[in-house]
């Protein structure tokens, strides 16, 4: 397999071609794939025809005795018509790397929703390609049985191509599997609000593939969700119960992981899955902070965050697998942190040692602390449940058990609030009283 990169003039990604290349080769192996070379070229904009320039190709179709490849793909989304025209002048299977994530999704997908969600994924980028699936467009449907005069009587006429049928099956597939998904959203959308009724705060993981998302959801939780060293190892949205140190419960929700030239295919099919971040209270910004590319891949993520229009979130740093920085000195982690631009006030940590878990707990109480409104009761001792819910869902500052019940100071999420109304300000008051 021959793997091709342009550098364009236009595009503004932090990434180089020679980087963007090594990330593809890994996308490949992922998927199973040998890779054999890689070309690259530099170009102010796409060729319409082939993408690369017609030298370029010229010059890849020479490297087919040489390398002896029988599969190319390039690291950006081509046309269907780049992709006929490349593999006619070529006469070799032509991928993008949208096809190529795709693949290697369908493959990770481990539940009924992930599975639907690749499958619309799929469907929607090959009906707009069905055609390089059947080249022989003048085969028709419904025109047998009949005579040389033109066939049965009601069947004559040019029927159905191959295609046309094909491109129905897809649409009324496509349409199936959006209803399904919509079933999700809404089933999704009432546990969300049942959530929301009960206050419980939820932090969600982002960051880009293989920063140890889903190792760190493991250390925090004890849970033993699936982690491989792989891009793309989770797909689907898993979310565990915590405590925090004060005692407060909250939910930790891992999600995909980003990664450049994500397809916008996958952005839209994986809608009930990216909607847990648009959800959440906190991101927690998972980098590696030990990865060449750590620089590119944080921007990444940001501009991933951008699109899904989750900027104004408050967000946690967390740079992962320190482990691996030689006698893990903090001098030399705070400069390479320095170094990428990351925000000072990032958390170091390594999910696979369980190192600097604590302090990062802290943090995620601190920052909750600040969303929640400050409130001062007396709750009498015959509420014990709600002082149970306090310490649960709340923080707890200061606690004193008196004469009428036990007074507390500290905070509480909004949708909690109006349940401790009539003991607010410290002074329990009567029903119906303001």
């Amino acid at each position: 397999m021959l793997l091709i990169g342009a550098e364009i003039a236009i595009d503004h990604s932090p990434w180089c071609v020679e980087d963007s290349l090594q990330e593809l080769a890994l996308l490949a192996d992922t998927a199973g794939l040998e890779v054999v070379g890689s070309v690259a070229q530099k170009l102010t904009h796409p060729f319409p025809k082939f993408f690369i320039g017609p030298g370029k190709v010229r010059e890849v179709a020479a490297l087919r005795e040489q390398l002896n490849y029988d599969l190319i793909i390039f690291d950006d989304e081509l046309t269907p018509g780049q992709i006929r025209n490349l593999e006619k002048e070529l006469n070799t299977a032509v991928l993008d790397r949208t096809a190529l994530i795709l693949d290697i999704f369908a493959q990770h997908a481990r539940t009924h929703e992930g599975r639907l969600q690749v499958e619309l994924a799929q469907y929607e980028y090959l009906l707009p390609r069905l055609r390089r699936q059947w080249s022989h467009l003048e085969r028709q449907a419904g025109t047998s049985g009949g005579t040389s005069a033109g066939g049965v009587v009601g069947l004559r006429g040019p029927g159905e191509t191959q295609l046309e049928i094909d491109r129905r099956l897809i649409d009324r597939r496509i349409a199936w599997l959006k209803e399904q998904l919509a079933n999700v959203h809404r089933h999704r959308e009432l546990y969300r609000k049942r959530r929301r009724r009960n206050g419980i705060p939820v932090i969600a993981l982002v960051g880009y593939t293989n920063a140890g998302k889903s190792t760190l959801l493991n250390a925090l939780s004890g849970a033993d969700v699936h982690t491989e060293d792989q891009l793309f190892a989770t797909l689907d949205p898993t979310t565990r119960q915590i405590e925090l140190p004060g005692g407060q419960q909250v939910l930790l929700t891992d999600t995909v992981g980003f990664i450049q030239k994500l397809p916008t295919q996958l952005v839209a099919a994986f809608r009930a899955t990216l909607e847990e971040i648009s959800e959440a209270n906190l991101l927690l910004h998972v980098l590696d902070i030990t990865h060449p590319n750590a620089q590119e891949q944080a921007q990444t993520v940001e501009m991933t965050l951008a699109e899904l229009g989750v900027t104004n979130k408050p967000i946690l740093t967390v740079l992962n697998k320190v482990d691996s920085i030689t006698g893990v000195d903090e001098a030399e982690v705070g400069c390479l942190a320095e170094e990428l631009g990351m925000p000072s006030d990032y958390i170091a940590v390594s999910a696979q040692r369980a190192w600097g878990l604590e302090t990062l707990l802290t943090r995620v109480e601190a920052a909750l602390a600040e969303m929640m409104a400050p409130l001062d009761a007396l709750i009498p001792y015959n509420r014990n449940d709600l002082v149970a819910l306090w310490h649960e869902r709340g923080l707890v500052e200061c606690e004193e058990f008196e004469a009428e019940g036990t007074h507390i100071q500290g905070r509480l999420p909004s949708a909690l609030t109006s349940q401790f109304a009539h003991f607010a300000n410290g002074k329990p008051k009567k029903p119906g009283s303001k």
